[in-house]
């Protein structure tokens, strides 16, 4: 066995991750950096520290999952959602969405401020997953850099946001919405019924395979005429293969 191998072996036994189905060259790059900043020699070496050191298990952890998010990111991707997906939805008073791999929170939080602008809406629930406990802590305590919220409309900044000196917290209003849960896209069980699913910018790291069995799995969760909302560089060229279809850049209807 490589060493390489070797650390992907061991890397599922101690977080139940399966690193195969990753992209391999953009995996190996990161972790390289990472093992030889932290002085180790090769994957075999490093594997063995991380059963040992649970600091350096979540550092590890932390440099494999890309948490780079903003309020709103690709503005007008969600003024599509608010002013053309979600009328095609024709949703009863309720709305059930999923925003998975919600890394530090700011999506969900998105979701909630654009969701509570619906009068039509009487309730709506926003379960926000990821598999970085680190990321997700930072997204329950609401709290963000001024650049962070560079593409909020200035009306909606006022009125969901606290701001204290360059810090803004989000207010309860558009929280109490929202449930935050570590999930596995790779692993773990999908919960169903879900009008709307945003998952941006992280199906990019997944093999073709991994990519596909979620594009299922994504479907399956979804209610009849429900909406997967996926990242720029993400574009599913045969979505029929899922039971979808294409109702504009970036968003698949399921069938």
């Amino acid at each position: 066995m490589d060493n390489y191998s070797f650390f992907v072996d061991k890397w599922k036994k101690i977080t139940g991750v399966d690193l195969a189905l990753y992209k391999e060259a953009q995996m190996k790059r990161r972790l390289t950096s990472l093992y030889e900043k932290k002085g180790y020699s090769d994957f075999r070496e490093f594997a063995i520290a991380l059963e040992k050191d649970d600091h350096l298990l979540q550092e590890t952890l932390d440099r494999m999952t890309i948490n780079v998010s903003e309020f709103y990111r690709n503005y007008k991707r969600w003024d599509v959602l608010e002013k053309t997906i979600l009328p095609l939805l024709k949703p009863s008073k309720t709305l059930k969405v999923w925003s998975a791999a919600c890394s530090t929170g700011e999506e969900p939080y998105t979701l909630s401020m654009i969701l509570s602008r619906q009068t039509y809406l009487t309730d709506y629930e926003i379960i926000a997953t990821d598999i970085d406990d680190k990321v997700l802590a930072k997204a329950k305590e609401g709290i963000y850099q001024e650049r962070s919220l560079q593409e909020v409309p200035k009306e909606m900044k006022d009125q969901y946001f606290i701001q204290n000196g360059s810090r803004f917290t989000v207010k309860d209003e558009i929280r109490k919405n929202i449930r935050f849960q570590k999930h596995n896209l790779l692993a773990d069980s999908y919960e169903k019924d879900f009008d709307i699913i945003v998952c941006r910018n992280v199906l990019i790291y997944f093999t073709e395979e991994a990519k596909e069995t979620i594009y299922r799995k994504f479907g399956q969760s979804l209610k009849k005429n429900g909406v997967l909302f996926v990242g720029s560089t993400e574009q599913i060229f045969n979505p029929d293969k899922y039971g979808f279809q294409s109702t504009d850049t970036f968003f698949y209807q399921k069938s």
